[in-house]
């Protein structure tokens, strides 16, 4: 899980709320490895829980496309067309694969393939050497490095077929399918009548309009240091690796692969970044964790609508951060 959490601003009672007819409902459900909390307000029970199974359900539903743990998904299923037959090769998608790869395809070229969802290969690598605490060898990085790289894919032109241009490829969509995730919960609920949500993905937040009688919903993250805001109708995602690192031998390797190495990044590094959805906040969290602050920060502010705060590690242990223009201060 992201080390990120999230506050309300008052305890209520969760019926207590300051629009007649409206109650105030959370609801927790595991998925995509993690927790996914709602938090909303509706008319009744009866509304808010048929609205909560089909929003966990969609979730579910995505997972089963979008997972890389997942062999049976649709992700795997796409690189195990590029096994064992004719390269390049064209396969079709559904929208919601189509959807997720085009925009990952989109932030890889717009951040000079920081963002990657081609690194499949380099994932599951580095889980074994983690589990192993030893670092892969030359040869396996290698290997690695033929069959990973986001030039390789590309959709066609109806942007629901993908052309893939190298053997043994695999995908890794672990950096913006919970985003994706977030804002298809959000969709299912709106559909429904219900706006005035609060949607938590495992730390990863998408909210939609504020509670009755506040501006925003008030919430504090987390990532080497901490802060407060009000989020209303964006995204807010932490990317980091302050709970997931792994030391071997002797060097603190974080799970965010760096795909110039195809290892973990060594530099400790938080990111908090703010969205007009999740599955951008998402995304360029995980990406400027790659850049570093300096060119992280600078991508950040040619992107309309998004703002950062970065925190890195010196090797005295002295904490640096940066912050774009509009990253709001602690309230």
């Amino acid at each position: 899980m992201k080390p990120f959490s999230f506050f309300l601003a008052a305890a209520r009672p969760l019926a207590a709320c300051a629009n007649p007819g409206l109650e105030r409902f959370e609801f927790r459900e595991a998925h995509m490895g993690t927790e996914f909390r709602l938090v909303f307000y509706a008319s009744g029970p009866d509304v808010a829980g048929s609205a909560a199974r089909a929003a966990f359900d969609r979730v579910a539903e995505l997972d089963a496309r979008l997972s890389d743990y997942r062999e049976d998904s649709e992700l795997n299923r796409l690189g195990e067309a590029t096994r064992g037959g004719a390269i390049p090769c064209t396969v079709e998608l559904s929208p919601d694969l189509a959807r997720v790869l085009g925009r990952a395809l989109e932030l890889a070229e717009r951040s000079d393939g920081a963002f990657d969802p081609t690194l499949g290969p380099y994932s599951r690598l580095w889980r074994r050497s983690a589990r192993q605490a030893e670092l892969p060898s030359a040869e396996r990085l290698a290997e690695a490095r033929s069959a990973a790289g986001w030039l390789k894919v590309e959709l066609l032109p109806d942007g629901r077929v993908a052309r893939l241009m190298a053997a043994d490829m695999r995908f890794d969509l672990g950096g913006i399918a919970k985003g994706d995730a977030l804002d298809q919960v959000l969709a299912v609920l709106r559909a429904r009548g219900i706006d005035r949500a609060l949607i938590d993905g495992g730390g990863d937040l998408l909210a939609g309009a504020a509670p009755p009688s506040r501006s925003g919903w008030r919430i504090g993250y987390q990532g080497m240091g901490s802060g407060r805001l009000e989020l209303s109708n964006a995204a807010l995602a932490t990317s980091g690796d302050v709970y997931q690192h792994v030391l071997i031998n002797g060097a603190r390797y974080s799970h965010i692969i760096d795909p110039q190495t195809g290892l973990g990044l060594t530099r400790p590094t938080a990111a908090n970044v703010l969205a007009p959805d999740g599955i951008t906040a998402d995304a360029v969290a995980s990406a400027i964790c790659v850049l570093g602050p300096e060119r992280g920060i600078a991508w950040v502010e040619r992107l309309p609508g998004v703002e950062a705060r970065v925190v890195v590690a010196g090797a005295d242990g002295e904490l640096r951060e940066e912050r774009s223009s509009g990253f709001p201060s602690e309230g």
